[in-house]
């Protein structure tokens, strides 16, 4: 007996990516999916677990930063199968690198507003320390 997939609506596909309908059929039109998506009767979306998985995917390379012409080239490769790795490779490691980049664009930020805080409670601390002597 053959398996039947389940079919979920782009409302619940929605939910569970967190992404909303128009990002869906956005990421449609742009070709980030490893599969058409179904039409049911009277032109409704239909999508399988599969389509979720690999939108989990798509969003976590989109959160990393990835453009999503990457991502479109990067589903293009996994549809096109085996001897496309090196490419593969190649575009994940050059989003490894735009991360590193952005971390280390982070850390100077965050140096600076440490610097800052610090610069602030020294100021707050001696204005309350001054208060106390001429009050006490």
């Amino acid at each position: 007996m053959e398996q039947q997939l389940a079919e979920l609506s782009i409302g619940q596909v929605a939910e569970r990516t967190g992404l909303s309908v128009h990002t869906l059929r956005y990421y449609e039109r742009e070709g980030v999916l490893v599969q058409p998506v179904r039409r049911a009767a009277g032109g409704r979306r239909v999508y399988t677990e599969d389509d979720v998985e690999w939108l989990f995917v798509c969003t976590l390379l989109r959160s990393a930063g990835m453009p999503l012409p990457d991502i479109r080239r990067y589903t293009e490769l996994v549809l096109a199968g085996a001897g496309t790795e090196p490419e593969r490779l190649e575009l994940l490691r050059r989003q490894e690198q735009r991360i590193d980049a952005q971390r280390e664009q982070l850390d100077r930020c965050r140096d600076l507003i440490t610097f800052k805080i610090g610069v602030y409670e020294d100021v707050l601390a001696s204005s309350a320390d001054s208060c106390s002597r001429s009050t006490g």
